[in-house]
């Protein structure tokens, strides 16, 4: 019995696993693939770089408003240009255009400090516009791809004639199939990081709203 049942095992067809990488794979989406790879890149240093600037951009003081009024209700301007000085954030450098511009008129003051918080914010969102580019632009350049495999596709079964074989068509489904995932996967990437990057730019930009009417009404409120 044993003799037969290594007889029966040796007879049995050996079956190998042939395994594809995400490597392989995508280098079997041609030339498409490169495009789209620069384009993952960029997205990703765009997100972590504008995180970063983000993360420290929020990074405010929650006094640091009740310091500047201590300092301008006991006439202390100097002080307080000193303190929007030393602080690293887009508030402390409204505050610090508005401070430069006391004994002004109100409404140049307000002025002054609205075109600097528009300067603070088209900082905040320098990159943002690529990002919304890439997440837009890598599926069409993924669906790119997709026509060229089909077209190569058609293309051999064309020059085959009679003679249709699977492996003629092979080359061109990897790449139509291959580019699109890649196409799809590099813009959803950058379609969610965009939005929470545009989140997280939109909490700043009501924390420097809610800054710029608190100086404000510093300044209107009534001498004693």
């Amino acid at each position: 019995m044993l003799i037969n049942f290594l007889q029966v095992t040796l007879n049995q067809p050996t079956q190998v696993e042939d395994s594809l990488n995400a490597f392989d794979l995508a280098v079997k989406g041609g030339w498409v693939m490169i495009p789209l790879t620069l384009l993952l890149v960029i997205a990703v240093y765009i997100f972590f770089e504008r995180f970063m600037v983000l993360r420290n951009a929020s990074r405010i003081d929650t006094n640091f408003m009740n310091r500047i009024k201590d300092y301008i209700h006991d006439g202390k301007i100097e002080a307080a240009s000193t303190l929007c000085q030393s602080t690293d954030n887009p508030i402390a450098r409204m505050i610090e255009k508005g401070i430069s511009r006391l004994g002004r008129p109100l409404n140049d003051i307000n002025t002054a400090v609205e075109n600097i918080g528009n300067l603070e914010i088209a900082k905040l969102e320098k990159g943002l516009p690529m990002l919304a580019t890439i997440a837009g632009g890598a599926p069409m350049l993924g669906f790119f791809g997709t026509v060229i495999g089909m077209v190569e596709a058609f293309y051999n079964m064309s020059k085959a004639g009679n003679n249709i074989d699977i492996t003629l068509l092979s080359n061109g489904i990897y790449v139509a199939m291959v580019t699109t995932v890649g196409g799809l996967i590099v813009g959803i990437l950058a379609y969610f990081a965009y939005n929470f990057l545009i989140a997280r730019v939109s909490r700043i930009v009501y924390r420097l709203e809610a800054s710029t009417l608190e100086f404000m009404d510093l300044l209107n409120e009534p001498v004693n």
